[in-house]
């Protein structure tokens, strides 16, 4: 079977636009973007590249004109529909900076539908930088070739969170134990939810009120002790590996 997206990626140069993009339309580039086109990469007039909005799906456009701080661009066919996207979320509690922007990069990587920073009472932090996460998705979606980006959502206290997921099976890693997950996914196909607590693990009353919403499966992710990013990362492999579209 076709990897997905299509293997092996292409080396050309890739970027999203937040404009949404359409059959024959011209757009300018400005700020870091035409930096990047212009004095990185060095494209002139007649270069071509590939454009992605997470809307409708990839295009091939033409540059026609650059300036000192700018480029104008021309697409000139659609290369293909948006990719199709697992129905996975995954809910992680932040961490120190640097490895929670690699986790919510590695999530974009795997096809991980939505991401929410879900707020604990041992999180390390209690605000993420939305921006600068969303960047981070950015960048690993151009590199790959994705053409669909996850949902980011806001930071939300867990208790807030946990009601958001109407009947979704939530997997939710636990230090207690619980089914293996790979039995667990098999045995709970469709729609789902991975949650990762904070580095100090959830605290009493939070792991009772995980384990009392509707849809609650603890899982195991092992016998060896894992970092919250790599938990999630872990997961959110073995969920594709079994129940997602590897």
């Amino acid at each position: 079977m076709p990897a997905t997206p299509a293997w092996p990626p292409d080396s050309g140069v890739r970027l999203f636009v937040e404009a949404p993009l359409s059959d024959g339309l011209a757009l300018t580039l400005d700020g870091p973007q035409a930096h990047y086109l212009i004095h990185v990469m060095r494209l002139k007039p007649g270069a071509r590249v590939r454009l992605f909005d997470d809307n409708s799906g990839e295009w091939q456009a033409e540059i026609t004109t650059t300036g000192k701080r700018d480029a104008t661009l021309q697409l000139v066919a659609h290369l293909g529909p948006r990719e199709a996207v697992p129905d996975l979320w995954l809910a992680a509690a932040p961490i120190r900076r640097q490895r929670y922007e690699f986790t919510v990069e590695k999530a974009c990587e795997l096809g991980v539908a939505r991401f929410t920073p879900v707020l604990t009472r041992r999180a390390v932090v209690d605000r993420v930088k939305a921006d600068r996460l969303r960047a981070h998705m950015v960048e690993a979606a151009e590199q790959c070739g994705r053409t669909a980006l996850p949902v980011l959502d806001a930071e939300i206290k867990i208790a807030d969170w946990l009601k958001t997921l109407d009947g979704r099976t939530l997997f939710f890693a636990d230090e207690e134990g619980g089914a293996p997950a790979r039995e667990a996914f098999a045995a709970q196909p469709g729609g789902a939810a991975i949650l990762i607590g904070p580095e100090g693990g959830f605290d009493d009353s939070e792991r009772a009120l995980v384990a009392a919403t509707p849809g609650a499966v603890p899982i195991s992710l092992g016998p060896r002790i894992l970092r919250a990013e790599t938990a999630a990362i872990a997961a959110v492999s073995a969920w594709m590996a079994v129940a997602g579209d590897w």
